[in-house]
């Protein structure tokens, strides 16, 4: 899967342009500013998802302007596509190989990629809601089927703390809380099955990728905490069985909380380098070198399992990073289409083989690299 060429046109502040990257490293670099995230941003839109700046579409269009368009040529099942989205005050229209589709939806799954911003970093920084998040999504994308499991345990959940918060009213409620335990039960073991099994995964493969960007002096592991304990070693029949026994055992106190305190819904990764948790004791740029490995983890999954290679979105990742680590990002990541942006030209001037387009005032100039 690679971006043949990328045009924009009054979107945010960039002028109308083109660029054609090439298929490997494009570094985007120039002042703070100038368009470069508007770049990614625009690639990302393409793809079929939300803005992952939490933008409103209304922002999408350049001040004093009635419309704002982006559009792709891309590579992608075997065959050269297009896609192309029309922001207009109100209105929004969709356009896949020419096809006017009901909304983004339609091109979710035509051209894949995985973004890194520094909003990203709050996988290390925050709660474990962010980092169920992570798991979740990267899921929805390789296994379709993942999605309605995961709405079926969301549904039940709320349907059983309800049930918890209305007990003390009508104490004759409890007897029909065996059955919302067992629903619970049941789906909640699928759905730590399924991420115990990602999570295992992209710690295989995030670790490599961790050990040549710090140069083999870390070494990163990935891990899922459950709620539930020894599910490393348990099949989902077994997980069942311990979370029943976990929900009677507990009944009285989730009654006096109104929720509930076992399952998925609690569960977290515990991330760690050289033995060390990152999120206490790493500095920021071992915390961005974290973060860094899983989603460029995250694409190799996607890859082997839709045998289609992901674009891959990088937005100011070499701030924080030492010479090193930036060597490693620039110029040993093969096999990958990847976008880069930048403000330091000490950076750039480290890609050996790629595309550099400077930025400036939503412009851009690019320089071929042999």
């Amino acid at each position: 899967m690679k971006i043949l060429s990328l045009g924009f046109n009054k979107f945010r502040n960039l002028e109308t342009a083109s660029i054609t990257p090439c298929e490997n490293i494009n570094i985007i670099y120039g002042d703070n500013a100038q368009g470069k995230t508007n770049i990614i941003e625009a690639i990302w839109l393409l793809t079929g998802n939300k803005s992952f700046r939490g933008a409103k579409e209304s922002e999408f269009i350049k001040f004093n302007e009635d419309f704002a368009k982006i559009n792709a040529g891309f590579y992608s099942q075997g065959r050269n596509q297009s896609a192309e989205i029309i922001y207009s005050k109100g209105k929004k229209e969709v356009f896949l190989n020419g096809v006017k589709k009901s909304g983004s939806s339609g091109l979710l799954g035509q051209m894949c990629s995985v973004v890194f911003s520094p909003e990203h970093l709050s996988l290390i920084k925050s709660g474990p809601i962010e980092r169920r998040k992570f798991i979740d999504n990267a899921l929805c994308q390789i296994k379709p089927s993942y999605r309605n499991t995961l709405l079926q345990y969301n549904k039940i959940l709320a349907n059983r703390n309800a049930l918890l918060k209305d007990i003390p009213k009508n104490r004759k409620l409890i007897d029909t809380l065996d059955a919302w335990d067992y629903r619970l039960a049941v789906v909640g073991s699928v759905i730590i099955v399924m991420r115990r099994k990602y999570v295992n995964k992209l710690c295989e493969v995030a670790s490599f990728y961790h050990s040549g960007i710090s140069h083999k002096k870390e070494v990163l592991s990935i891990k899922y905490a459950s709620t539930v304990p020894d599910v490393e070693t348990r099949e989902s029949d077994q997980i069942k069985d311990t979370i029943l026994a976990m929900l009677n055992e507990h009944r009285n106190e989730e009654i006096a909380m109104s929720s509930t305190s076992i399952g998925p819904h609690r569960d977290d990764i515990d991330i760690t380098i050289n033995g060390e948790n990152v999120r206490a004791f790493g500095s920021q740029g071992q915390q961005r070198s974290c973060v860094l490995s899983m989603k460029i983890a995250e694409e190799e999954i996607i890859r082997i399992s839709t045998d289609e290679e992901p674009i891959v979105l990088l937005d100011d990742v070499l701030s924080e990073l030492d010479c090193e680590r930036q060597e490693f990002l620039l110029n040993e990541i093969e096999g990958k289409q990847v976008f880069i942006t930048c403000c330091d030209p000490d950076s750039v001037k480290r890609l050996k083989n790629g595309s550099l387009f400077k930025i400036q005032g939503g412009s851009a100039e690019c320089t071929q690299l042999s």
